[in-house]
């Protein structure tokens, strides 16, 4: 039997997040330059994708470079901002064909122009997929992110669009739905690191959290679906009591 035939097709997390953690640890290893597990972390981006469409899942966000990361040395900026580049435009036209369509988070304008112009071409030449919603998280952190969103709605409020008796907990979701993803279902992180390191803070408030040793460049289909098969032995309760959600699925 084949390990996707073991998923629950009728509980399949609705998104997907992960952390790709690793690539340089793996690269050490193996007595290679850090680029390098950047560059084998581009097949496992691809490999995870695939299952994705395969196991239906319809949001996939990957954490691909946070705001932190532009404090690492230069070198190795500069080689994952190329790498992005080239990954991005060879990646597109298989990414048209599984009707993946991508979208970008993160602070973008602050990206090299070329990483920016292929950022912008490869979102909207997969704008019409429909089968799954491919976010690349870059010059991104949950901070930033509910930074921004707290600055708009203070703008707002100062030009009379919105006042201050609005503001709850279902607006702030509108807001940072608008620029960012839904609620996570399950997160997942690689590398042996117990932590989300600043990543989508307030979408993941109640997802299922999944650590794995396995380095990025070594995640590939197999451990994406054990991944989901493990989600789906977890009882999501969102505060209520066992009993309580079992009477509602009756």
């Amino acid at each position: 039997m084949h390990l996707i035939d073991k998923i629950d097709k009728n509980n399949i997390p609705n998104h997907v997040a992960i952390i790709m953690d690793g690539n340089g640890r793996w690269a050490k290893q193996k007595g290679l330059e850090r680029s390098e597990g950047h560059r084998k972390g581009v097949d496992s981006v691809r490999s995870v994708v695939e299952a994705a469409v395969k196991a239906n899942v319809k949001w996939l966000t990957i954490y691909a470079f946070s705001t932190e990361n532009w404090l690492r040395p230069c070198e190795e900026v500069n080689a994952i901002m190329e790498l992005m580049v080239l990954a991005v435009a060879n990646e597109t036209p298989e990414l048209i064909k599984n009707g993946v369509r991508l979208k970008f988070i993160g602070d973008i304008d602050r990206l090299p122009a070329a990483t920016r112009e292929s950022v912008y071409n490869s979102t909207e030449k997969t704008k019409n997929g429909a089968n799954l919603n491919l976010v690349v998280a870059i010059s991104y952190s949950s901070r930033w992110e509910l930074t921004k969103v707290v600055n708009t709605i203070v703008s707002d409020v100062k030009n009379t669009l919105l006042t201050e008796e609005e503001i709850t907990e279902e607006l702030i979701e509108k807001y940072i739905e608008k620029i960012s993803v839904p609620e996570v279902d399950l997160l997942i992180r690689t590398g042996g690191d117990i932590r989300i390191s600043n990543f989508l803070l307030w979408q993941a408030a109640y997802a299922e959290l999944y650590f794995t040793n396995v380095f990025w460049p070594d995640f590939g289909e197999q451990q994406f679906f054990e991944a989901i098969i493990d989600y789906q032995q977890k009882e999501r309760r969102f505060g209520k009591t066992s009993e309580q959600i079992e009477l509602e699925s009756i």
